[in-house]
């Protein structure tokens, strides 16, 4: 077992690409569920939205690139103002059932076949990046950094971009939780009643937290499309937002910087349960008195499943995260 492979790439995943844009939807999650209490479970839908309005400009639009942004942004509001206006009266539970309907029925929608002029269907979108990769002050071709962070001219490019995106945002979401707007939010997580009897519009708090969260989190649908430099339907889907939480779980809620070390740590720890197995039956299969427990082929679906124990085991030790306060938990469906 080549056990410096894996401890290399372990290191190199908590600052990867993936640990920051998870990292950036964990932020507008952390606004949503963390701050005000909504139970969003279609983050990926607002994910979904900044990809596919940074891949519609060339697809569909034939605008700049830059225009995806703004895309991005129009398709957020609408989608947050559908899904709020119905459900931000009722209970969490009801949100959370409605939200996850909703990302599977954005899903669904982009990938079929009668909307793929739009959205290019199962194929998705490809060939926007140019403005994107044109900005990079690095040789695509050349490899920077040691090992184990070595990367190539436009990852460290599309890195440097993802966590100063992750650091604008972080900051931004601890000023605005120390307004005023911050601490009625967090009031009604924790008594709605008691903030609608001090004369304050709780519906309308619920609504612009959607949306904020959402707008975070389609930055990192933006992100994910210039690092992956296509648009795939099956990449926002409804595991995606139950990583994301996982991930926000793990750092904290209601803290930002377990928005940001959580998913850290999260990617961290996939990697290398999914390269440790894969070294351990890359020559044969784990067995124990010749009955076969585990074969190569079987990595993926047991490391998923590695995901789920640990989830399971960390809400049953430490709810609360590795920085957060278990009485700021919104979990009680309020």
């Amino acid at each position: 077992m080549d056990i410096i492979k894996v401890l290399e790439n372990t290191i190199s995943a908590l600052i990867g690409m993936d640990a920051a844009y998870f990292a950036l939807a964990a932020i507008g999650l952390n606004v949503q569920f963390g701050y005000t209490g909504l139970l969003n479970f279609g983050q990926a839908a607002f994910m979904a939205c900044g990809a596919y309005g940074l891949g519609m400009t060339s697809q569909y639009f034939g605008v700049g690139m830059w225009w995806g942004i703004v895309i991005g942004l129009i398709y957020v509001v609408v989608l947050g103002v559908l899904v709020g206006i119905p459900t931000l009266r009722l209970r969490a539970d009801y949100l959370a059932i409605v939200t996850i309907a909703t990302a599977e029925i954005v899903r669904l929608i982009v990938r079929s076949v009668r909307f793929k002029e739009y959205f290019g269907g199962s194929d998705g979108i490809n060939s926007f990046s140019t403005p994107f990769r044109d900005l990079s002050p690095f040789d695509p071709g050349h490899l920077y950094g040691i090992r184990p962070f070595q990367y190539s001219g436009y990852t460290l490019w599309t890195m440097i971009v993802a966590w100063a995106l992750v650091g604008i945002f972080s900051g931004l979401v601890f000023l605005l939780m120390r307004s005023p707007w911050g601490r009625v939010v967090k009031a009604i997580r924790e008594d709605e009643d008691a903030v609608r009897s001090l004369g304050k519009n709780v519906y309308s708090y619920k609504m612009q937290s959607l949306i904020i969260g959402g707008v975070i989190g389609m930055f990192s649908g933006v992100v994910f499309a210039l690092d992956r430099g296509s648009v795939q339907p099956d990449n926002y889907s409804r595991d995606v937002t139950f990583y994301v939480l996982t991930a926000l779980v793990l750092g904290g809620v209601a803290k930002v910087r377990g928005s940001v070390v959580g998913p850290m740590i999260f990617w961290g720890l996939y990697v290398f349960s999914d390269n440790f197995l894969r070294e351990l039956t890359k020559d044969q299969p784990v067995s124990i008195f010749g009955f076969g427990l585990l074969q190569k082929s079987q990595v993926g679906p047991v490391n998923y499943m590695l995901i789920g124990l640990g989830l399971m085991l960390l809400m049953t030790f430490r709810p609360q995260g590795i920085f957060g306060n278990r009485k700021e938990m919104a979990l009680d469906g309020r």
